[in-house]
């Protein structure tokens, strides 16, 4: 008889038993399992002396000890179940039934027997409990082998797959049967079946591993692989969400950025749309940071960016992340189109997205919608209505006149796009804004582009990476995957990532660590594309235009040059000004000249200091001018010259050192006089007895208090410059320029 059985009858537990046979020497050792009937027997009525426990032992005499006579009994309530009863001395006999499964799995058990089984077990623990016995009931035993066979048919269950299994190119036979759900030798011999002799570590491809899932009745499909290092490098979103197959596509929402000048009311439309009140939480009513929304109309969703102006547009495109399908420029009734009307409308044009203008602000009394479309044509967004491709819906944020229309023709333009991406692949998305908070840590808000991003993603972004720790809504609520156009707050990167960045999931941390290692070898050989690239790739009909961004001191020179400008052509190429303002150079003009592979172009205007610096950072030639013959032969020459030009140094000045006034980090305030020659605000080389010990940059010039273009020979001046290297007096600047002339 097994011990346990023995414990049962006497109603104590197994510790309570195994300390009674270290107590009394039985010749049983508390480590066994089992003993002879007959000195189970004498256990039994020597414990049952000893504690006082009354044990009947008729039910013995049948049999009904047995370890198989046990194994018969049912958990099926029609069948008569053997009891056993225990009692103690001077208390009312209890009678608990001490039922036994027979099966070895509940799968075919009813619930309804189950659970009377479990109540009737409940009501002889209360009544035990009650008579205050101290006699213990316990619970139905299962034998060991029907435990095993039980504990592996669950386990078996538990890793059944169902649906299709995403298979890479190439895949170990290991990592196959886990991803399967299929014990190893089942997957070697269905391979060698098919003539392939392969081992546990070995790599199999795709269609190999189809072969082997239709051999074993589940299905595979093909796994979309990470992208490549030097794709995310020049954050091309065309290139990294492209699919080689097409019927793995669905439908997916449209991005929508909405743009337009100051107090038009872009946040207010979109306060409308969303009927959330937005605006009065913002400094001023102006938008603050930038936001993604998503909003459902018509059975389908729309995502919205709302940004501050189209800086944040700009930005991204300067990086290379093209994230929107369609641009809502909002202008309104009253004031009609602005100048930075006009700059959006160049930035969606040069990005090449279809505009659809909400005339806002119909519910004034001095609202003309049909100047606005005058106005709006004049730039060359002419309405349906008047004959062209643009819609325009005449709305109020305020009355909510014309949102539904809006939405409509969203949804419609949308459906002519025929925007899909694929939600099964590892995702790829855009940070459209990303900050640091205090106890999150970094957080940076994404589009889906492509996939679907999850929590527990291994992620990389930019230049650093990380686990998704939590992803938030729009609303703030937690969710736990983010399908394509779906904007989210994500939460675990190791540091911030930068606006425009494309984040990619990674399968494993080890596949992160070999992308953030690689990024950061290319990166540091990376440079942005200068003017001699850009006029190389010209040269080489890789560009068949050559985009200019023109700023001019009057509206009379911007439409003269730009009317030259357009009549220049070297047959193959053309000159194209992408925007055109009055003013000085804006860090605005530098983005959109980067993001469109663009040069700036100026006339008789400057470049404070902060444009220079970002024209430097990002890239972008500027050229500046104050006769207009020689900006068109320049040109022309870049047009027509077909050869890469070669880079020439002309020496323009020197300048003596005489006071240093102000040091800060890379930036001093010095004073001198020009010994020879003019000085402009150009590099220079340090001079220091004789020898050159560094360089530097001029980035403004004044004499006495007014700000100057040049200073001119025997003329004292005070400059602001950056260099690294610490100006002593007596110091000789040599003020250089850099030109690219046509080689011969």
């Amino acid at each position: 008889m097994r011990l346990i059985q023995v414990a049962k009858i006497l109603g104590i537990t197994g510790q309570e038993l195994r300390t009674e046979l270290m107590q009394t020497d039985f010749g049983v050792k508390p480590t066994d399992r089992e003993t002879t009937d007959n000195l189970a027997m004498g256990i039994i009525r020597f414990i049952a002396r000893k504690r006082g426990i009354n044990v009947d032992f008729s039910a013995f005499e049948s049999g009904a000890h047995d370890e198989g006579a046990v194994e018969e009994k049912s958990v099926d309530t029609e069948s008569e179940s053997k009891e056993v009863a225990v009692t103690t001395p001077g208390k009312k006999e209890v009678e608990p039934s001490v039922n036994v499964l027979r099966k070895l799995t509940l799968e075919d058990v009813p619930k309804e027997a189950i659970a009377r089984q479990q109540e009737a077990l409940k009501r002889q623990r209360t009544a035990a409990s009650s008579s205050g016995t101290g006699s213990r009931v316990s619970a139905p035993s299962v034998p060991r082998t029907a435990q095993k066979q039980d504990r592996s048919v669950h386990q078996e269950q538990i890793k059944q797959k169902t649906g299709p299994i995403a298979v890479p190119g190439t895949i170990s036979v290991k990592e196959f049967a886990e991803k399967a759900g299929v014990q190893v030798p089942k997957i070697v011999a269905a391979l060698l079946k098919n003539g392939i002799l392969a081992t546990i570590n070995q790599e199999i491809d795709f269609d190999t591993a189809t072969i082997v899932a239709l051999e074993l009745g589940f299905t595979i499909e093909k796994e979309q692989g990470t992208v490549s290092v030097e794709a995310l490098l020049k954050n091309d979103l065309e290139q990294l969400t492209r699919e080689e197959d097409p019927s793995v596509l669905i439908e997916r929402p449209a991005i929508v950025t909405v743009m337009g000048h100051v107090d038009h009311g872009k946040t207010a439309i979109l306060d409308a749309i969303r009927s959330a009140n937005v605006v009065a939480g913002e400094a001023g009513g102006i938008t603050q940071h930038v936001g993604a929304y998503q909003v459902e109309t018509g059975g389908k969703r729309i995502t919205f960016i709302d940004t501050p102006g189209h800086e944040a547009f700009t930005a991204m495109r300067a990086r290379g992340a093209q994230l929107t399908d369609i641009a809502i420029l909002v202008v309104s009734a009253e004031e009609g189109v602005k100048p930075t009307t006009i700059e959006a409308i160049a930035h969606a044009k040069d990005a090449g997205v279809p505009i659809i203008v909400a005339i806002n602000k119909m519910d004034r009394p001095n609202a003309d919608p049909d100047r606005v479309k005058g106005e709006l044509a004049g730039h060359g967004v002419q309405s349906e209505d008047w004959g062209g491709t643009v819609p325009m819906v005449p709305c109020s944020a305020v009355t909510k006149q014309g949102i539904p229309e809006l939405l409509d023709t969203i949804l419609l333009v949308a459906e002519m796009e025929e925007l899909k991406a694929n939600p099964k692949r590892p995702a790829i998305a855009t940070v459209v804004e990303s900050h640091l908070d205090k106890y999150s840590g970094p957080l940076a808000t994404v589009v889906v582009n492509t996939g679907t991003l999850s929590v527990g993603d291994v992620i990389g972004c930019g230049g650093t990476g990380g686990k998704v720790k939590a992803l938030l809504d729009e609303h703030g609520k937690r969710v736990t995957e983010i399908t394509p156009s779906g904007p989210a707050v994500v939460s675990g990167f190791d540091a911030l990532p930068r606006l425009g960045d494309i984040l990619q999931v990674f399968r494993t941390d080890k596949e992160l660590k070999a992308y953030l290692s690689l990024y950061t070898q290319n990166a540091a050989h990376t440079k942005k594309r200068g003017f001699a690239d850009l006029v190389t790739r010209l040269s080489e009909g890789k560009l068949t235009e050559l985009k200019i961004i023109l700023k001019a001191d009057a509206q009379g020179s911007l439409e003269s040059i730009e009317h030259a400008l357009q009549k220049l052509t070297s047959g193959v190429t053309v000159a194209k000004v992408i925007h055109g303002a009055v003013g000085d150079i804006t860090e605005s003009d530098v983005m959109m000249a980067a993001a469109g592979t663009a040069i700036v172009i100026a006339f008789n205007v400057d470049a404070a200091p902060a444009v220079i610096k970002t024209s430097e950072r990002e890239g972008v030639s500027l050229k500046m001018y104050d006769i207009i013959y020689k900006l068109l032969e320049d040109v022309e020459l870049l047009l027509k010259g077909l050869v890469e030009p070669v880079e020439t140094e002309t020496v323009t000045g020197h300048l003596e050192v005489r006071g240093v006034f102000f040091t800060k980090g890379s930036e001093m305030i010095v004073g001198g006089k020009v010994t020879d020659g003019v000085l402009k605000r150009n590099a220079f080389r340090i001079q220091r007895g004789g020898q050159t010990v560094g360089q530097g940059r001029i980035t403004s010039l004044k004499h006495v208090e007014k700000d100057i273009k040049e200073a001119k020979e025997g003329m004292e001046c005070g400059m602001r410059i950056t260099t690294d290297i610490t100006i002593e007096m007596g110091d000789v600047f040599e003020v250089y320029s850099k030109d690219f002339v046509k080689a011969t």
